[in-house]
């Protein structure tokens, strides 16, 4: 069974930066691709980033494009997204998602990823 448990969020002023970690376990196949989701109040969930197991690919939202940045350390099992220059449209809980099924030049779907973490909020106001 897959795990996934996101850590990290907060209150941060606008322009400011935040680190979300995602440490997971429980995957069977070499292949697996681990995202980050967003959602904010009164808006559906949205992906924000992901990384691939078995390389560097990397997926990111135009929204977020230069400002975040998705890495992985596989001694830790762990996934990290830095978020900077950070802007009050970014406020969302963010959500870790585990999966077998997105791959490079795929949309960032919710049907792609199986197994959810129970998220973290990012609140970015001054």
């Amino acid at each position: 069974q897959v795990r996934l448990a996101e850590s990290g969020g907060g209150l941060v002023q606008p322009g400011g930066s935040l680190r979300l970690s995602c440490a997971f376990s429980g995957f069977t196949l070499d292949y697996y691709v681990v995202a980050w989701f967003r959602q904010a109040p009164g808006k559906e969930r949205e992906g924000v980033s992901c990384i691939e197991s078995s390389d560097d690919i990397t997926y990111y939202a135009d929204s977020v494009k230069g400002r975040f940045t998705i890495s992985r350390d596989n001694a830790e099992n762990t996934v990290y997204l830095q978020m900077n220059s950070l802007k009050p449209e970014d406020t969302a809980v963010y959500y870790c998602a585990g999966g077998s099924m997105w791959y490079d030049g795929d949309a960032l779907e919710e049907v792609d990823f199986a197994s959810w973490g129970q998220g973290t909020q990012v609140t970015v106001s001054s």
